[in-house]
């Protein structure tokens, strides 16, 4: 009997760690950045599945009385989310926002990075990118290449190309007409090790065929190609 209860507490162990590890990389926080995110044990995923409107339900039926219980399962979330709503309606006496105050603060202007940029520009005469690369590594210093050419363009040592920043006409994977053009897709996992091929049509974004392997190369590609072919 203690051989069983210890197999059987091993095997519960073990299906716990494995759900634990499946959890922190599959289930996310459905509002990022909205409410503070912690790990559940609730399906939800990374997907902002809330918008202003079920918040304004959610509150109106936490005035009515209804559970947190049963608005979690009618609008799929947690219940933890359910409450997270609420506490931040009760303190601030308004609506959560959804898409107000998201991502990072503007970085302001650094002087100090300017001089870094200017210092560069005169030695190696680069633009944005190349000067990106050569001031991480002579002026040990990280700068984006946006940040570099904001600099450049207060320095008067850039200016804006009108011809980089108009909409083109032609847009890459969209085509008018199905089965026009297609593309080939490999995906890879980081929990299997089968990698997956699909071909998709440009125009409707429909799988013509697709086929799971263990390695990406030019031959399993072909064979999808071949299922297409087959197919019609």
């Amino acid at each position: 009997m203690s051989l069983f209860k210890s197999c059987h507490c091993s095997l519960s162990l073990r299906y716990d760690l494995i759900y634990l590890n499946f959890s922190r990389h599959i289930l996310r926080c459905r509002v990022l950045k909205v409410f503070r995110t912690r790990f559940t044990y609730e399906p939800v995923t990374r997907v902002m599945k809330l918008d202003q409107r079920k918040i304004h339900w959610i509150i109106r039926q936490k005035k009515k009385g209804v559970t947190t219980k049963e608005i979690a399962l009618d609008m799929k979330i947690s219940r933890r989310r359910v409450q997270q709503i609420w506490k931040s309606y009760a303190e601030t006496g308004r609506e959560p926002g959804i898409g107000e105050n998201m991502g990072r603060p503007m970085k302001l202007f650094d002087e100090g990075e300017a001089q870094v940029v200017s210092e560069a520009y005169k030695r190696f005469r680069f633009g944005g990118r190349m000067l990106e690369t050569v001031v991480r590594k002579v002026f040990k210093v990280r700068i984006s290449h946006n940040r570099i050419h904001m600099y450049l363009k207060v320095a008067g040592l850039a200016h804006e190309d009108p011809k980089k920043k108009k909409r083109r006409k032609w847009v890459r994977y969209e085509r008018e007409h199905s089965l026009s053009a297609g593309h080939i897709d490999w995906h890879e996992s980081g929990w299997s090790d089968l990698k997956v091929c699909v071909i998709i049509d440009d125009a409707s974004r429909m799988i013509l065929a697709g086929g799971e392997f263990k390695n990406i190369n030019t031959k399993n590609s072909k064979l999808v190609h071949h299922n297409i072919n087959f197919a019609n």
